[in-house]
């Protein structure tokens, strides 16, 4: 890879860890803070909030495939389906997902249309 896409991928890297550094340490120092002059540390409750927001808009446009052929379609119907059959089995993240994403590859893969 040139000098380029390594700056790009080390921009994408640094920026993905500053949206993650940055609100736990202003909610720590917020919490700490509120905590000294009253006593009670509660979280706002539009952060409770975030968090789902931001799985729900991922999810989203993960259904979406790139290229909107039929091929992409139904792949990504046959992994949201092993994804879903995963979940209501395990009550896990990580397994279902593993699972929706090799049955996504394998369509791909296996099955040119």
């Amino acid at each position: 890879m040139d000098s380029s896409m390594w700056l790009a991928l080390a921009s994408i890297a640094i920026g993905t860890y500053l949206l993650r550094l940055v609100p736990y340490l202003w909610m720590k120092r917020s919490l700490a803070k509120r905590q000294t002059e009253d006593g009670v540390g509660s979280m706002p409750t539009w952060l409770t909030i975030l968090g789902p927001t931001m799985i729900a808009a991922m999810f989203g446009t993960s259904l979406v495939p790139a290229h909107p052929d039929t091929l992409s379609w139904f792949a990504t119907g046959v992994g949201m389906l092993a994804t879903f059959g995963v979940w209501t089995r395990t009550r896990s993240m990580g397994l279902p997902i593993l699972c929706g994403v090799v049955a996504f590859g394998m369509v791909t893969l296996f099955l040119p249309i």
